[in-house]
């Protein structure tokens, strides 16, 4: 158990009958009244966001997460398949899972796979991936305005605005944050 009060960003807390990781958190003493703790709590399950009170005081259960390190292997329809690297145990996923996530994944990736007790939460990705361009327009003489992109799709797919001067077979860098380019390999 945790007292709110004491809640840290990325804690990990059980809260009508859901898991959630505390994103922000406030505490508020309004004029009249009891102290309360605002906070912004993450569904680990749906990954939707939502804004909670509680009072002063209020004791909620802490939920530990385990993390897996593994390697995506493959996926075959809508099931993706890992494997863990230590023990060579394989874990297979269904898109509905990691629906978010899998626009991102290519061959030989490692992730970190998040469990609560048994239950497979998601995965999280690398900060930064290296992707190779597999498709672009040739970038056209003159045109030099400042800033201007184009469409690039990398190994998995996946469409990223890349700068003028990218060219097809070379390697960028993307934020699995936001799917923007970030720089050259």
């Amino acid at each position: 158990m945790v007292n709110v009060n004491d809640f840290k960003t990325g804690m990990t807390i059980s809260y009508e009958g859901n898991i959630y990781v505390v994103i922000d958190y406030q505490h508020v003493k309004p004029g009249k009244g009891a102290a309360i703790v605002k906070a912004k709590l993450k569904n680990l399950r749906t990954g939707s966001i939502a804004e909670y009170s509680f009072g002063a005081g209020t004791k909620v259960p802490t939920a530990h997460i385990n993390k897996q390190l593994m390697q995506f292997l493959y996926s075959t329809g809508s099931t993706y398949s890992f494997m863990n690297m230590e023990t060579y145990e394989q874990i297979d996923l269904d898109e509905s899972q990691i629906k978010n996530e899998s626009k991102y994944l290519k061959d030989g990736l490692e992730v970190y796979i998040t469990f609560y007790e048994s239950e497979m939460l998601g995965i999280e990705l690398p900060e930064k991936i290296t992707y190779k361009i597999t498709k672009t327009e040739p970038a056209t003489k003159g045109n030099t305005a400042t800033n201007a992109t184009k469409d690039a799709t990398i190994e998995t797919g996946m469409l990223v605005r890349v700068p003028l001067f990218i060219e097809e077979g070379e390697e960028i860098i993307v934020s699995t944050k936001d799917g923007k380019y970030v720089s050259r390999k």
